[in-house]
């Protein structure tokens, strides 16, 4: 088969006038899983005997590792608030729990506060947050 500078022209043409379409953000449809309101129910959030050890600054933001321990709690949620889907861990304590902590390695986006939010036995809500410096991006920056 063979185009003619014509086709050519508007086959070019159409590719450019489909690609400035204005098309529906597929973000804008994701839900935002994992946020503070959707665990808390919109109840307070006060301090306590939360401890959330960070680094202050993670050299590479592909592999940042984390540790929470909150004594007396049922659930431990840590969310990423730069990142795209903040929720980045939730761990449940059963009633056998030795002890009430957690830890792993998170991807982090770029700079940004890093919050943990543990649910207490009686049902109240404590939470702390820490501010991790990225030096390289783990998720594209």
């Amino acid at each position: 088969m063979k185009l003619t500078r014509r086709q050519t022209v508007i086959a070019g043409l159409s590719v450019v006038g489909v690609a400035t379409l204005p098309l529906p953000s597929f973000a804008a449809n994701v839900p935002l899983v994992g946020l503070p309101d959707e665990f808390t129910r919109g109840a307070s959030v006060g301090s306590g005997n939360i401890i959330l050890n960070t680094p202050e600054i993670a050299e590479n933001g592909n592999t940042v590792p984390i540790h929470v321990s909150a004594p007396g709690a049922v659930e431990i949620r840590i969310y990423a608030m730069g990142n795209p889907v903040p929720g980045v861990a939730a761990v449940t304590f059963g009633p056998l729990a030795a002890a009430q902590s957690a830890s792993t390695r998170v991807r982090l986006a770029g700079t940004q506060d890093v919050v943990a939010i543990a649910k207490m036995q009686d049902g109240n809500f404590i939470s702390t947050i820490n501010q991790v410096k990225v030096t390289i991006g783990g998720c594209g920056g």
